[in-house]
């Protein structure tokens, strides 16, 4: 198996062989395998809740999460799987708490749900055959024009008792490329589906952050079994982080709700753009 090139399936943005040098930086002389010491577990759950209150909010959960991984002592590939794991539970506590946005829209998510899991897995099996260090050149971009159309103005859907409609064979058909980006590179896809979200949808931002975390966490749990079957978890490390994801995926839906929209997206569009920057720079030079 191939090992990934940017971490996190489905949020992430970074490259294991840039960050090898990081581990032994931080924690010289730590052995593959060997169990967490001293503060690590206490660490990595405040490093989770961190990981799933960004993730949940803007999508970039793995910006925290798999640099708190590396600084435990995890190499990158066993990083780069434990962190898929353990984000699992961040779209759990994510979805849990957007039960009120998700109100009217199953027929979305019945629709979307499917195709989400069926391009993350897809993404997942193409980079068993191909490598992804090619599409590093395209990716800042995307990231970067994702970004912006976040800050577009738009109306917001009226709201309605009933469910909404049936998603276009448009939307769909975007669900499914970015769930195949997510599986197959992997940087800012939540960006990248907040963005289709809101354009498609005409959803407010609640709304829309909501569906994005629900199809997220499908295409994300969709690879995280695949690595608990044939990946190098690393439990020890999982478990705490995971409960710090529970705890911020959680929080994240009422930050989104109570936080007004504008600045909002600002916020998610200037961190989108950074990590554009970031790996624009890293794939250029």
């Amino acid at each position: 198996m191939r090992r990934r090139v940017l971490v996190d399936a489905h949020v992430g943005g970074f490259k294991p062989d840039a960050t090898r040098s990081s581990v032994t930086a931080i924690r010289p002389g730590t052995r593959v395998g060997e169990a967490l010491t001293g503060l690590d577990p206490l660490w990595l759950v405040l490093a989770g809740f961190g990981a799933g209150l960004s993730g949940s909010v803007a999508g970039l959960a793995s910006l925290i999460s798999y640099p708190a991984l590396l600084a435990v002592g995890l190499p990158p590939v066993s990083a780069n799987v434990s962190n898929t794991v353990a984000l699992v539970f961040s779209s759990v506590g994510s979805v849990r708490g957007s039960r009120p946005e998700l109100t009217g829209q199953r027929a979305r998510a019945r629709h979307l749900g499917p195709i989400a899991v069926a391009g993350g897995l897809t993404g997942g099996l193409l980079l068993l055959e191909t490598p992804s260090s090619a599409f590093a050149l395209v990716v800042p971009w995307l990231i970067g024009l994702a970004s912006l159309t976040i800050l577009i103005p738009r109306n917001a859907a009226p709201r309605v008792p009933n469910e909404v409609r049936r998603p276009t064979w448009r939307l769909g058909a975007g669900v499914f490329l970015i769930a195949v980006y997510g599986g197959y590179f992997g940087a800012a896809a939540g960006v990248l589906l907040l963005a289709l979200l809101l354009v498609a949808t005409a959803e407010p931002l609640a709304r829309g952050n909501a569906m994005r975390n629900l199809l997220v966490g499908l295409a994300n749990a969709t690879a995280a079994v695949a690595f608990v079957a044939i990946g190098p978890v690393r439990w020890s490390a999982v478990i705490p982080l995971a409960v710090g994801c529970l705890l911020g995926g959680r929080l994240g839906p009422v930050v989104v709700r109570r936080v007004p929209a504008a600045p909002l997206r600002a916020f998610i569009a200037c961190a989108g753009l950074g990590l554009a920057v970031h790996l624009g720079l890293d794939a250029y030079r």
